[in-house]
């Protein structure tokens, strides 16, 4: 294999349960060139991937917005232009979805070479069985397969080998990425994050359990700190930190900013959402809190530091989080 197209788009988590994929392919060729179809927002998180070489990225959500306009159709056509800049050995979409199917086809190949696709949905996923149009082979997956596991899966019907490593995830340049930088120069010696929003309001972990979190916390010489993202999550921020003393909300970061803040952090708890997953990938002190999803799906399992607590209709107490919190960091302190 000299090159390889791998086609995963979004969302933020999901992007980064698909890195190990990149180790996989080369660990069976090390030299082979990757290329990685993916949301323009999320370039520079790719970036952080050694062994990626082109990243082309993939605007679809603007371009909805602007069909009326002919700049989103040029834009539509130099995508095309790039994806066929290149001639792959194989091309593998663990997505699943009828776009990124057609972005998989899309790409130019080498005589014979597949477009690998999964053959069928996990449970409570978003695959479009249409997809299974646009591959050469589709592989079966059991319907309860981890998010890494099931990319992983998908590789090794190229790679030939199943893989029994732990996942990789991010390479050197994500461990200092942003850890000095200006918006972070005031945060107190010891401090934990609090990942409290999601878009999906099912997910949520209940104000008043972090008004308890964060009072033990405080208690045990720990800062809460809260991120947001939007004027609902400020709004929501500033309802926890009203519950807590000397808890902060933080000023608004960018998504590489949010690096810095998790490597300085002295814990990480937050709900199933992309960032608490970057913590758990970075392999912190990391409590996951599920409540309407399965943890099967994305539970970080690769580090002693990452704890996970509650599942799809089990919404954990604070005595569960905290035991979890206090066990995260003594793993991270040995």
């Amino acid at each position: 294999m000299r090159r390889i197209l791998i086609v995963k788009v979004s969302s933020l988590g999901d992007v980064v349960h698909n890195m190990p994929l990149v180790y996989d392919l080369k660990a069976r060729w090390p030299d082979c060139a990757i290329d990685w179809v993916v949301e323009e927002g999320y370039v520079e998180l790719v970036r952080l991937v050694p062994g990626v070489d082109r990243i082309i990225p993939f605007a679809l959500r603007r371009w909805r917005k602007q069909l009326r306009q002919r700049s989103a159709w040029r834009e539509l056509a130099a995508f095309r232009r790039t994806l066929k800049a290149e001639t792959y050995d194989a091309v593998i979409d663990t997505q699943g979805l009828l776009k990124t199917a057609i972005v998989a086809g899309w790409a130019r190949r080498t005589a014979g070479a597949e477009v690998i696709g999964l053959a069928n949905a996990t449970e409570g996923s978003g695959y479009e069985p249409v997809s299974r149009w646009f591959y050469t082979r589709s592989i079966t997956v059991p319907l309860r397969t981890h998010a890494v596991q099931r990319s992983r899966l998908l590789g090794a019907a190229v790679t030939g080998r199943i893989p029994d490593s732990m996942p990789a995830f991010f390479g050197p340049a994500a461990q200092q990425l942003h850890v000095d930088d200006p918006l972070w120069h005031n945060l107190p010696a010891r401090f934990a994050v609090g990942f409290h929003a999601t878009a999906g309001a099912r997910k949520r972990w209940p104000v008043a359990h972090w008004h308890a979190l964060g009072q033990r916390l405080q208690s045990e010489g720990l800062t809460l700190l809260l991120p947001w993202g939007s004027a609902a999550e400020h709004a929501e921020a500033q309802a926890i930190a009203s519950g807590v003393p000397g808890a902060r909300v933080l000023p608004r970061f960018s998504l590489l900013q949010a690096f810095g803040l998790i490597q300085r952090a002295t814990l990480i708890v937050g709900v199933d959402t992309g960032l608490v997953h970057i913590a758990a990938a970075l392999e912190r002190p990391t409590v996951e809190i599920y409540t309407a999803t399965g943890r099967w799906k994305t539970e970080g399992y690769w580090a002693p530091c990452i704890a996970n607590v509650g599942d799809q209709g089990v919404v954990p107490d604070v005595e569960t989080v905290h035991a979890a919190a206090l066990r995260v960091m003594a793993e991270a302190a040995e």
